[in-house]
Order: structure tokens, then C-alpha cells, then sequence
């Protein structure tokens, strides 16, 4: 017979759900149980915000290769939903489709005990696109909704509560079978507005586009590499878009977004611009000088699937459609022509590698990054943390893969890369991972060390360390304020990482960075490079 429990892992499952992460409590063993029964891998973590990073990963993994299927967090009831938040709302922000299942008491029960009891839905509502809550007859329809919500127009995270009865009992003898997975948005823009589009276009001598994470999530990769390889429009990305375009083309300007001293070769390439294309582009991800980057009569075209309500910038002609349907009906017909011929963007691409240049001392994070995406192979996938590190890294950090490199990019929330880097190397064991963390970052996570080892995951985990909240720090200064509980003691990473079985080694050099980085690729266990910057090392590099 078939509980609740079962029903909801069937439907998970038949959505092509193959991994689960957690933390198990009383409440939640019968949908733990079910999830192993329908083929589902439940991993156990240390902490539920690293098990939804990891449902993440696996899904950067599994959208790469085609698939679509959201991520599966599982959390009992009390201290486990409420420790989900930080990850849940990343999910909200970032865009990424996450089933979060969380178990809970009775309804009757919930009257007269209160026992780590309060009400889960109202905690999430604002930070998740629906909240469901299991009831006998319809499990199957909500779970179909509950999926079909998670991976409609732009993905987000579906909270499912699940009381111990309802997983526990048998379900109604008959249930609707599983519905279908949305379509990708290929909705194709027609009227006025495209036609006025389409001159702007076609006239165009200094033509930029920009690409966001709905790019990226509507698989619009190709089309966008193929549509700026033809009419010759250079393309600048959100962190979360990079490698839309191979970032060696000489049309990819790189990722944007946090960094002032990209933005000042960037930004204006935008005023000199004569038709900016927003492709799948959502300014979530973006800092202030990113707000209203443009006059409000700027040439503007968006092609967006979903309503843009954030006001960050004003649009001229907006096409309502995915994005590869949107640049189809753009450039129907017309004929590339020379654009730029005045080198603007080429100096700019020029003027940001220069900027971002090895330090020339021979040591030093920038120095870090340029070792590793020299030595590690071009397929690795990079996952980078929140902080100084990161906004380098983003710079520097050349992929030409769809989601090569990933972040929390629109929450910037701490304690996610390695995660990230976990889930992305259990989907895809045949890709290299590096993962880059700030010691800081490391620290708040350190019991992933131990998930780490029980997955038996061979990735290869750089730590910057400098002893301090470096992007915290440097902001402290620059509004001549204290140094105030910004550094910290050292910790011994290396001895760490043995401790929880990988190979870990203290880094100074360049030279033993890329032969530490070269024997990693070949280790059955994690290597933890642990690479002495020293304090302020990020001063005037982004």
C-alpha cells in the first residue's frame, strides 16, 4: 500500500529527483525512508542552510546536461525549518528551483503542545513562491503543483509541510497520475513593440548586450554566443551568467556587478551605446552603480519572460518572450554589420585584464586565481563565497561554461561555495570542482569538512587566508571607523583537512600552487590549499 510519504517521493522521483540533503529528525523519517525507496539518495549534512547549497549544485549540475529537476531539501520540524532560512531565501533570490519538505505535528496535536511547534508557513511565505501543507486525497495534485511552481518562469524554492499522520498513512486508493514539467518560455514577440525594437537593432553601430540568470536558466546559451558572434555585439554578464559566452571570445567583456573598477570600464561603454539589449537580464544580482546605469530615454530593448517590477532601470521597447524565441524575432532577416569601429570594447577588454592582472610581487589573490585557471583544466566548475575574494575571482576566473562558476549572487550570503562545490562534483564526479572560500567563510562551515569526507568527494577547496572580514574591513576604513570585530586568530586548515581525511598543505608561492593544484586533480580525497595572503591583501584590487 502507498502512504503519503510515498506518494510525495514518487512524485519527486518521476520528476527526475535523484539526490535529497538533511538533517533527519522524528518527524520526517517516514518521508526519509520513502525518498530512499524511490530511488532518491538522502545525504545526510551538518547543517540544513549546506544541504540546500548542495540541492543547488546538484541542480547547476543536472540543468547543465539538460535536465530539470529542483533540488530536494529536507528538514524536521522547529530548530531544523528554522535554520533552513538563510539557504531558502538564497533559493528565492538566486533563482533556483527547491523542493523544501519539512515535517510537522498534527493539526489537532498543534492545539495542546507546543514542544518546538510554530507555524512553518507563516516563517516562509515571504521567501518562497508557495507553501503547501500535505492533506490526504490531494498529495499527488499538490506535489504537481508544488514542482510545476518550483521550475516555472523564473525557478524558486516551494516549501511542502508534512504532517507525521499524513506522511504516515495510506493514501486514497486512487490518485491523479503525475503531471508534466513546464515548458521553457518560447512565447514569440510580435506588434509595434517588436517592429520598433528591430529598427533600433537594425540601425545600430554601437550595440551591447547584457545577460542575466534567466538567460542562463532558460538554456539560452547558444543562441546568445550565436546571435553575438553574427551581428557582432559584445556582451557583458551578471555573475551568474558567466560563461553564457566563452569569456575567451573577444566579444565577452566578463562578468559585472560588484566590482567599481570593472564598472568604470564598463558603464560607460553603456552611455556610448546606441541599443542596449537586456537579455534574460535581472538586476537582483547588481550593486548600486548598477541602479538606473542609463537615462530614462536610453535605447533599451528587454527581452524577459517575466515581469520586471524591481525600478532598477528604465526600458525603452520591452518583448515579452524567452530569450532565444525574443533574439529570433529580433534579427529576423537582417543583415550583421560592423559595429564598434571606434575599438571601444576591445580597449575596454583590454583595460579590465590589466586591471585584474597578477600582482606583479609574484604573490598574492589575484596571483591565486591566475595559477589555478591556468593550471586546473577549461571544463573545471569554480564556486566562490561571499566576500573580497569573491569579487576578484569574478573577475578573473575565464569559463566557458554555462553556470562554470558559481555563487550565491543575488543574496551574497556567506558558508555556500563549498556546498555548492559538493553538490556539483556528486551530480558530475567526471568534472573538476575548485572551490574558493575566504578562512572566514571556511570556518562558518567547517562541519562540511566532515559530509565531505563521508561523500568520499574528490574537489580541490583554495582558502584565502588573510584573518579577517577583508570586504568588511576595507568598507570600515573607507568611513575612517575602527577596526572593530573584523580580524581574527589563524586556524590551522591544513591540519583540518587531514583530520577529516583530505590532504591539505599551507601555499606562499605560485610555484607550489600549481603543483599542489596539478596532484589534486589525481587524489581520491579533497585537497585543502590553504594560501597565505596576509592582512589587507585585497587593498586597491577591485
Amino acid at each position: 500500500m502507498t502512504t503519503g510519504a510515498d506518494l510525495i517521493a514518487e512524485r519527486l522521483a518521476g520528476a527526475g529527483c535523484r539526490h535529497a540533503f538533511g538533517i533527519p529528525g522524528g518527524e520526517v523519517l517516514a518521508l526519509m525512508g520513502a525518498l530512499a525507496d524511490a530511488g532518491i539518495a538522502f545525504h545526510l549534512v551538518k547543517h540544513e542552510n549546506a544541504g540546500g547549497f548542495m540541492a543547488e549544485g546538484v541542480w547547476h549540475a543536472e540543468a547543465r546536461a539538460g535536465k530539470a529537476a529542483p533540488g530536494i531539501l529536507l528538514a524536521t520540524l522547529g530548530p531544523g525549518v528554522a535554520n533552513a532560512v538563510n539557504v531558502v531565501a538564497n533559493a528565492w533570490q538566486d533563482r533556483v528551483p527547491l523542493i523544501f519538505l519539512t515535517g510537522c505535528v498534527d493539526a489537532a496535536e498543534a492545539e495542546s503542545y507546543t514542544h518546538q511547534v510554530f507555524d512553518h508557513q507563516q516563517l516562509l511565505r515571504p521567501i518562497v513562491k508557495a507553501s503547501f501543507r500535505a492533506a490526504p486525497g490531494a498529495i499527488g495534485r499538490m506535489m504537481d503543483k508544488a514542482i510545476a511552481i518550483a521550475l516555472s518562469g523564473q525557478p524558486g524554492p516551494v516549501h511542502v509541510d508534512v504532517p507525521i499522520s499524513v506522511a504516515e498513512s495510506l493514501c486514497e486508493p486512487r490518485e491523479r497520475p503525475a503531471g508534466k514539467a513546464p515548458p521553457a518560455p518560447q512565447l514569440r514577440p510580435e506588434g509595434a513593440e517588436l517592429e520598433a525594437a528591430r529598427a533600433l537593432f537594425k540601425n545600430a553601430k554601437r550595440p551591447l548586450a547584457i545577460a542575466g540568470v534567466d538567460a542562463v536558466n532558460e538554456g539560452a546559451g547558444a543562441e546568445i554566443a550565436a546571435f553575438c558572434d553574427r551581428f557582432h555585439v559584445p556582451l557583458i554578464t551578471s555573475y551568474k551568467a558567466k560563461g553564457l559566452l566563452d569569456e575567451a571570445h573577444p566579444l565577452a567583456l566578463g562578468g559585472a556587478g560588484l566590482s567599481p573598477k570593472a564598472d568604470a570600464h564598463l558603464l560607460p561603454l553603456l552611455k556610448a551605446s546606441d541599443c542596449i539589449l537586456l537579455l534574460g537580464y535581472d538586476p537582483i544580482e547588481m550593486r548600486i552603480n548598477w541602479r538606473d546605469p542609463w537615462p530614462d530615454a536610453a535605447p533599451v530593448v528587454e527581452i524577459a519572460a517575466t515581469p520586471r517590477l524591481h525600478g532598477m532601470h528604465a526600458v525603452r521597447h520591452l518583448l515579452p518572450s524567452g530569450v532565444s524565441a525574443g533574439l529570433a524575432a529580433l534579427s529576423d532577416g537582417l543583415t550583421p554589420r560592423a559595429t564598434w569601429s571606434d575599438g571601444a570594447t576591445e580597449a575596454a577588454r583590454s583595460a579590465l585584464a590589466a586591471q585584474f592582472a597578477p600582482e606583479p610581487e609574484g604573490w598574492g589573490p589575484a596571483t591565486v586565481f591566475h595559477t589555478l585557471r591556468q593550471v586546473l583544466p577549461p571544463e573545471t566548475v569554480a564556486t566562490a563565497d561571499s566576500g573580497a575574494h569573491r569579487i576578484l575571482v569574478s573577475q578573473i576566473w575565464r569559463t566557458g561554461l554555462a553556470r562554470g562558476m558559481l555563487q550565491s549572487s543575488a543574496l551574497c550570503t556567506m558558508a555556500c561555495a563549498l556546498p555548492l562545490g559538493m553538490g556539483q562534483r556528486l551530480a558530475d564526479p567526471t568534472r573538476p570542482v575548485v572551490v574558493f572560500v575566504g578562512d572566514a567563510g571556511l570556518e562558518m562551515g567547517l562541519g562540511e569538512l566532515a559530509t565531505l569526507r563521508d561523500m568520499g568527494l574528490s574537489l580541490i577547496v583554495c582558502v584565502l587566508v588573510d584573518e579577517s572580514l577583508s570586504l568588511i574591513e576595507l568598507k570600515q576604513r573607507s568611513g575612517q571607523r575602527a577596526n572593530l570585530g573584523v580580524d581574527f586568530a589563524g586556524t590551522d586548515f591544513p591540519a583540518l583537512a587531514r583530520f577529516f581525511g583530505g590532504h591539505g598543505v599551507w601555499v606562499a608561492d605560485a610555484k607550489t600552487l600549481a603543483a599542489e593544484a596539478q596532484a589534486a586533480l589525481d587524489r581520491p580525497t579533497f585537497t585543502l590549499l590553504a594560501c597565505r595572503i596576509g592582512r589587507r591583501a585585497y587593498d586597491g584590487k577591485f
